[in-house]
């Protein structure tokens, strides 16, 4: 603005200049114009027209000035801006070259790397090549070794099936032996063990009284079991060893330690020397009862060992069951699972056949089912309960089997024919656990399982009613066994308490 008074100033210093210089000039020429008259009159006019135009002309161009510097001041704004924008873009552009050099540096550093990881890979594809080349020469080592193996296998096996021919052949003519002795030292109704070792048995006496009540084990106990023929209990508890009772005095005559988990079922060779327990640590253990030491831990199953059994004849053969929904065949004297059936349904209790051929299982849904032990081919089944079946007893003859189920019932099924031949219940009568065994007597006449409320009662098979309601135990019962030699019976709780009844 400064700019555009002074110009203005300017032009009208000029124009009083120019009026002063032309005064005298007019002034001069104003006496010959009068005399010539009008003609100069209208020059002047003429002139002062002129004039008044150059001022507007001067006026447009004072403007145009003004205009000029306005846009000379902003374009002068723009060019520092645009300067100060062409430093930024030099600064960026010195930025930008040293990080491309650095780039480049870092490229060139990974361009080295990579060459020396490609020179190792071919390395490494060299030696696993080699490593491949060494694989499949072993495995055709192996499998020559194999089929050397399940050559040698196969002559084993037609040399045990001829062995196992023999046996049968020497246990049939023992049986032969055995039901003629029977015949001739049956007295009164009353059968006794012979001294050979006949497994034989006395009349079961309807148990009413208590003998021994036994702190057996803490945190409870799950399985019991008597040794064949004899008083002799077996007991097995959580986390602990396996106990052994002399029931006649309910005195501890040893403990069976090597154990792990919680002790869920028991079996025992028909020898009497070898104990089976089945553990919540997935595994079995053998002990040799005579010296109490583990002769086997067999391992294979990925669950919970649930049940076991083992055969009535062999004391090589044992089977068992876990909640990885399969049954094993294992070889006591090998020590390892010789077969493995599969199921889709978790099983709770098995039970051997009395020829070991075939095995009968009790599952969570409440079905039994029979098996060919060799096989596995599954060969009936039957919808036994409503709920999970806990407990699989079979009778001393064989023809008999006993199945307990959450629905608190008992079932007594043929064996021939799989049919239900009797149903026991009782109204207080209510199975504490998925694993409470019930059991049969040793002459088949009477069913005995405990209840939730610490009672067990006892049935008669052929009346299908409660003969015998014991009251002894505060906590739940788990489980009931039943000596071979007719009593004493026993009963174990989850507050470790076993109680015999006689």
């Amino acid at each position: 603005m400064e700019a555009i008074k002074d110009a203005l100033r300017a032009l009208r210093k000029r124009h009083l200049l120019e009026e002063g210089a032309h005064g005298p000039a007019i002034s001069a020429l104003s006496k010959p114009m009068i005399s010539q008259g009008s003609e100069w009159k209208e020059k002047t006019e003429k002139l002062e027209i002129e004039l008044q135009q150059c001022y507007k002309a001067q006026s447009r161009l004072s403007d145009q000035l003004v205009i000029e510097v306005a846009e000379s001041r902003t374009s002068k704004a723009s060019l520092q801006d645009k300067e100060l924008l062409i430093n930024d873009l030099e600064k960026d552009l010195s930025q930008t070259r040293e990080e491309c050099t650095r780039l480049q540096e870092e490229l060139e550093e990974k361009t080295k790397t990579l060459d020396l990881l490609i020179t190792e890979n071919k390395e490494v594809r060299s030696q696993l090549e080699e490593m491949t080349n060494r694989a499949q020469k072993a495995e055709s080592e192996n499998k020559m070794l194999i089929d050397r193996w399940m050559l040698q296998k196969m002559q084993d096996a037609e040399r045990l099936n001829e062995a196992n021919a023999l046996y049968e052949e020497m246990l049939a003519k023992l049986k032969a032996n055995g039901l003629e002795n029977l015949a001739r030292q049956q007295v009164d109704g009353i059968v006794r063990r012979n001294e050979d070792g006949t497994d034989h048995f006395v009349e079961s006496t309807i148990p009413s009284t208590c003998g021994h009540r036994i702190h057996a084990h803490e945190g409870g106990c799950g399985s019991i079991l008597f040794q064949y023929n004899s008083r002799t209990l077996f007991t097995g508890g959580q986390a602990g060893p396996v106990k052994m009772w002399d029931t006649n005095s309910g005195s501890l005559i040893k403990s069976l330690n090597g154990s792990l988990g919680n002790i869920l079922d028991l079996a025992i060779t028909h020898d009497n020397k070898s104990l089976i327990a089945a553990s919540s640590s997935n595994n079995l253990f053998v002990w040799d009862v005579n010296s109490g030491r583990v002769r086997h831990t067999l391992t294979g199953h990925t669950d919970k060992v649930c049940a076991v059994d083992v055969s009535k004849f062999s004391s090589r053969h044992v089977v068992s069951a876990a909640y990885d929904r399969t049954i094993k065949l294992w070889d006591l004297q090998k020590g390892y699972c010789t077969n493995t059936v599969l199921f889709t349904s978790n099983c709770n209790a098995i039970c051997l056949s009395i020829d070991g051929l075939t095995v009968f299982s009790g599952h969570m849904d409440g079905n039994l089912r029979l098996w060919d032990i060799q096989t596995g081919k599954l060969l009936s089944e039957v919808a036994g309960h409503s709920s999970a079946i806990t407990s699989v007893s079979l009778s001393r003859n064989g023809n008999m089997i006993l199945t307990s189920g959450r629905d608190n019932v008992h079932n007594v099924f043929d064996t021939r024919t799989l049919e239900i031949c009797g149903t026991l219940r009782a109204s207080g009568n209510r199975l504490a656990s998925n694993w409470s065994r019930s059991c049969i007597s040793p002459d088949d006449e009477y069913v005995a399982a405990g209840s939730a409320d610490g009672t067990v009662h006892v049935w008669s098979i052929s009346k299908g009613s409660i003969v015998s309601t014991l009251k002894e135990q505060t906590s739940p019962i788990l489980c009931c066994s039943w000596s071979g030699i007719g009593k004493p019976l026993a009963s174990a709780d989850k507050n470790g308490y076993v109680c015999t009844w006689t």
